[in-house]
C-alpha cells in the first residue's frame, strides 16, 4: 500500500503536466485532490463534453450565501489534470480539505509562517519567487518529474514548522481522508495538494487520535456546492483570489502550445496588435523571437519566459509603447476567458430560472464588455430589458444602462453595457432568500422597499418596478407614495420624488406595462408642492437657494410629462413668484427664465426685469445672484438676444472695482458653465456691442464660390429640387 504525494502549486502547467505525467506512470487506485469534500457528488459533471474549463467550485452556506468561497480550476491547473485522468480512468475522485461545512462556520486561524517560494527562490539567487518557480517548475517541458525534489525542499523549510490554527486542521483532514482510503483496501493513493502540505502528509501518519483532537468540536453549517463558469481575469492575482496568478493567458499558451512556444506566443501577440489596425509585419516577429530567445540564453532560462517575450514585445513589436504593451497584457498575458459548465449542474432555483431566460432569450454570458441596443417595441428585447432590470435590483448587475452621443433616441430604446463576472454567481444564489425566480425575488425586494420611511425611495422603488414590469409590486408602491405624499410637509421631499414618478407614468407607452393612477397621485403632489412653493423659497441662504433652484429644474422637466392641466398649475405658480422681493435672487432670475422659456411673459417684461435687477440702486451680490438664476443652463440666450447681452454688459462694466472682487466668483461659476463656443460667441458679441466698427460685414467677394458649390447638390437634394 503506497501514498504518492503530488506537491503542486495551484494553476502551474509545469505541475499540471507533471501530474498528468506523473498518474499515467502510477496508475493510482484512487486520486485525493486538495479542495472541498462537499464537491464529491459533482465530481463526475467534469467528465461531461459541455464543461470547459476555466471553471470553478461554488460553495455556499445555505442559510447564509454571503458565506460561500470559489475552487477555480483553468485547463493549466494539476488538480483539473488529476480530475480528469480519474475520470477517464474510472477510478475513484475524492476531495480531501477540511470541509466547507466546518470551514464558514468557523474564523480562519493564520496560514503558513512564511512564504515558501520567497524563501527558496532567496536560496536560488533569484530576486522575484514567481520567476524562480517558473524557472525551476512552470517552464520546463523536458519530461522530468519534479515532486521528488518539491517534497525535499518542502520538508527542509518545515523542519520544526509546526502548523497551528485552520492550517493544522486542513492537514489533519487530509489525513483523515488518506486514513479513511487506506481501510478501503485502495493499494495505490494518489494525493495532489500544495506543495506545503506534502511533509504533514507523508507516512508514517501520525496515530488517528491526533487527528481526532484537532479537529474535534468544529462547528458545522449546511453546505451546497455546485460548478459555476470562470475567467481568466478572476484568476489573476489582481482579481483578489488567494492563490491567483498574474498571466493565466500566457500559462494557458504554456500548457497547451505543442512546440515553438516563443514563436507561436509572438505571433499571437502580433495579431492582437493587428486587430487594433497596428502595423506589425511577419519581420517583426521574427526579431522579437530573437530578442526573446537571446535574452533567454543571456540569463541562462531553458526556455524564453514571460519576462523575456514581454521585453521582446515592447521593444520591437509595441516600439517602446507602455500603452500598446498594456493592451498585449489585457488581451494576451490574462485573456479573458470564460468557460462553461454542463446544463445538468445543480444550481440555486434563481440562477436556474436565470440561466433557463438566458437561454430562451439567446443572452449569452460573456466576460469581454460588449454594448447592445435593445428596441423596446419588439417583444423579445422587451423581455430582455425586463430580465436586466430585475437582475439589477437583485444587485446581480450582468448589464449596466449606457448611454451614447446620440440624440432624439425615442423613449422606445435602451443601450446596456453587458460583461459577466463569475462573482455574480453567488449574488444569484443570495437573491434566492427573496424568492425562487427572478421575477419572484424582484418583486420581494420592492415589496420591502414599500415600507420604506422616505417618500423619494418608495418613488424611486417605483421607477424600477415599472422598467422591470413587476406588476405584483406596484399597487403597493402606489398607495405608498400617495399615503407618504399626503403626509409629508416637507416640500422639498415632494419635489425630490416628482421626476422618479413622472418619468414612471411614461413607461407605458412603450413597454405596455399598467401606469393607472400614476398621474393622477403626481398631478396631487404637484398641487402640494404649488401650495407650500411660497414658504419654501422664503428666505433663503445662497447655498440654500441653490439647492432649492435644481429641485425646480426637476420639477420643471417633471411636469412636461404630465397632464397640460398640471404642468398649467406649475407654471401658474412659478409666474406667481417670479417677481416677488421676497423671493432669494437666484431663484427669482431662474423663474424669470422659465417665463421666458416658456412664452409666460412677453419678451419686454423680461427685459424690464433683468433690467431692474441689474440697476444700479440693486446690491451688486444680490445683482449677480439674479444673474446666475437666470443664464444656468446655457449661455445661447446672450448670443442670440442683443438687448439682454446689453443690460449685462452694461451692468458689468458698472461695477466698482472692490465689488466686482467680491462677485467674480459667482459669475465665474455662472460663466464656467457655459459650452466654450458660447463664451467665444458671447465675447465677439460684446465685443461688437462697445465698437460697433469692430463687426465685420460680410459680402458676395468673401464667398468662396468653388467651396460653396460643392454643397449645393445636398441643399437641393433635402429641398427635393431638382
Amino acid at each position: 500500500m503506497t501514498v504518492h504525494l503530488l506537491g503542486i502549486r495551484h494553476h502551474g502547467p509545469g505541475s499540471a503536466r507533471a501530474v498528468a505525467a506523473a498518474l499515467a506512470r502510477l496508475e493510482p487506485d484512487i486520486v485525493l485532490i486538495e479542495g472541498p469534500p462537499e464537491a464529491d457528488k459533482i465530481v463526475e459533471l467534469a467528465a461531461s463534453e459541455e464543461m470547459e474549463p476555466p471553471v470553478a467550485l461554488l460553495a455556499y452556506a445555505v442559510d447564509d450565501s454571503t458565506r460561500a468561497a470559489f475552487w477555480p480550476f483553468a485547463v493549466f491547473s494539476p488538480e483539473w489534470q488529476a480530475i480528469r485522468y480519474g475520470l477517464a480512468a474510472e477510478v475513484p475522485v475524492r476531495f480531501c480539505d477540511l470541509p466547507a461545512a466546518q470551514q464558514f462556520a468557523s474564523s480562519g486561524g493564520r496560514s503558513a509562517s512564511m512564504d515558501p517560494l520567497a524563501t527558496l527562490a532567496d536560496a536560488g539567487g533569484y530576486d522575484d519567487p514567481e520567476r524562480w518557480w517558473d524557472d525551476v517548475i512552470e517552464s520546463r517541458r523536458d519530461g522530468a518529474e519534479p515532486f521528488t525534489v518539491i517534497a525535499d525542499a518542502m520538508r527542509e523549510l518545515r523542519h520544526g514548522e509546526q502548523a497551528t490554527g485552520r492550517e493544522a486542521q486542513r492537514e489533519a483532514y487530509m489525513r483523515t481522508v488518506i486514513r479513511k482510503a487506506q481501510r478501503e483496501g485502495f493499494e495505490r493513493i494518489a494525493v495532489i495538494c500544495g506543495a506545503w502540505h506534502v511533509p504533514a502528509l507523508e507516512l508514517p501518519l501520525p496515530p488517528a487520535t491526533h487527528d481526532q483532537r484537532i479537529l474535534k468540536g468544529l462547528p458545522k453549517r449546511k453546505i451546497a456546492c455546485t460548478w459555476v463558469p470562470w475567467t481568466h481575469g478572476r484568476l489573476a492575482a489582481t482579481s483578489g483570489y488567494g492563490a491567483g496568478i498574474t498571466s493565466p493567458g500566457w500559462y494557458h499558451h504554456l500548457f497547451t502550445a505543442p512546440d515553438h512556444i516563443t514563436t507561436r506566443w509572438l505571433s499571437k501577440v502580433a495579431q492582437v496588435l493587428r486587430d487594433e489596425d497596428l502595423p506589425v509585419s511577419s519581420a517583426h516577429v521574427i526579431e522579437a523571437v530573437r530578442l526573446a530567445d537571446t535574452l533567454a540564453a543571456l540569463r541562462e532560462r531553458p526556455l524564453a519566459g514571460l519576462s523575456e517575450v514581454t521585453e521582446a514585445t515592447r521593444a520591437v513589436l509595441c516600439g517602446g509603447n507602455d500603452v500598446l504593451l498594456d493592451l498585449v497584457t489585457r488581451e494576451a498575458v490574462v485573456g479573458e476567458l470564460l468557460g462553461t459548465v454542463p446544463s445538468e449542474t445543480p444550481q440555486a432555483p434563481v440562477a436556474a430560472d436565470f440561466a433557463a431566460q438566458a437561454r430562451r432569450l439567446r443572452m449569452k454570458r460573456d466576460a469581454a464588455e460588449r454594448v447592445v441596443e435593445l428596441d423596446l417595441r419588439k417583444p423579445n428585447d422587451l423581455e430582455k430589458s425586463r430580465l436586466l432590470h430585475r437582475l439589477r435590483i437583485l444587485g446581480v448587475h450582468w448589464g449596466v444602462p449606457a448611454t451614447d452621443e446620440r440624440r432624439a433616441q425615442g423613449t422606445f430604446r435602451e443601450l446596456w453595457r453587458l460583461a459577466w463576472d463569475p462573482g455574480l454567481e453567488v449574488e444569484l444564489v443570495a437573491a434566492g432568500a427573496h424568492g425562487t425566480t427572478v421575477l419572484g425575488a424582484a418583486t420581494t425586494v420592492m415589496l420591502k422597499a414599500a415600507d420604506s420611511t422616505t417618500l423619494a425611495d418608495v418613488t424611486a422603488a417605483l421607477e424600477k418596478s415599472l422598467l422591470a414590469d413587476l406588476a405584483d409590486a406596484l399597487p403597493p408602491l402606489l398607495q405608498g407614495i400617495d399615503t407618504r405624499a399626503a403626509a409629508d410637509a416637507d416640500v422639498g421631499h415632494l419635489m425630490a420624488a416628482l421626476p422618479a414618478l413622472a418619468r414612471a407614468s411614461r413607461y407605458g407607452d412603450v413597454r405596455r406595462t399598467d401606469t393607472a393612477g400614476l398621474a393622477s397621485v403626481a398631478g396631487r403632489m404637484v398641487s402640494r408642492v404649488c401650495a407650500g412653493l411660497a414658504r419654501t423659497v422664503h428666505g433663503l441662504d445662497p447655498d440654500a437657494a441653490a439647492a432649492v433652484q435644481e429641485l425646480i429644474d426637476g420639477v420643471q422637466d417633471a411636469t412636461a410629462l404630465l397632464a397640460e392641466e398640471v404642468r398649467a398649475e406649475w407654471l401658474n405658480t412659478l409666474q406667481g413668484l417670479s417677481d416677488r422681493t421676497s423671493v432669494p435672487p437666484m431663484i427669482r432670475g431662474r423663474l424669470t427664465r422659465l417665463m421666458l422659456d416658456t412664452s409666460r411673459l412677453p419678451d419686454h417684461e423680461i427685459a424690464l426685469r433683468l433690467g431692474r435687477a441689474l440697476s444700479p440702486g440693486t446690491p451688486t451680490a444680490e445683482a449677480a445672484g439674479y444673474v446666475e438664476g437666470f443664464l444656468a443652463g446655457g449661455g445661447l440666450l446672450l448670443v442670440h438676444d442683443e438687448r439682454l447681452l446689453a443690460l449685462v454688459d452694461t451692468w458689468l462694466a458698472a461695477i466698482p472695482d472692490d465689488a466686482f472682487v467680491e462677485v467674480l466668483p459667482l459669475l465665474r461659476r455662472t460663466f464656467g458653465t457655459f459650452a466654450a463656443p458660447e463664451r467665444r460667441s458671447i465675447g465677439s458679441r460684446a465685443r461688437v456691442l462697445a465698437d460697433p466698427s469692430s463687426a465685420v460685414v460680410a459680402d458676395d467677394n468673401d464667398l468662396d464660390a468653388e467651396l460653396a458649390a460643392t454643397a449645393l447638390p445636398v441643399v437641393a437634394r433635402l429641398l427635393g429640387v431638382s
